[in-house]
């Protein structure tokens, strides 16, 4: 959706995937799923904030779960990201986009 709306996006199908696409072509902003096959979106948010020059990347994590086990909210806060809900909709996906977008990147 992302794609059609101009935007340049590499999409992975497993954390793996994702983060040696984050070391490779650093990206201006990630959104990712809480739930993953695996591990979870933020354990992904862990490591990609040890890879030297993301460390302050805009992050969105998205999940369909309203109820989060006690502080795991608190720390993806603290690691700097957003946390949204499910469902996302078009518009929403690509206001998220801007948003992440916008945000000033310190290192």
């Amino acid at each position: 959706m992302l794609r059609l709306e101009g935007y340049e996006v590499w999409a992975a199908h497993s954390a793996d995937e994702g983060l040696s696409l984050a070391r490779t072509h650093r990206p201006h902003a990630v959104i990712l799923d809480l739930r993953m096959p695996l591990t979870s979106g933020l354990q992904v948010l862990r490591s990609i904030r040890a890879i030297a020059g993301l460390a302050q990347t805009p992050v969105a994590i998205v999940t369909g779960d309203y109820y989060l086990a006690e502080g795991q909210s608190e720390e993806i806060r603290a690691l700097g990201a957003e946390l949204r809900y499910k469902p996302m909709w078009l518009d929403e996906l690509v206001t998220l986009a801007r948003e992440l977008l916008t945000v000033p990147v310190r290192e």
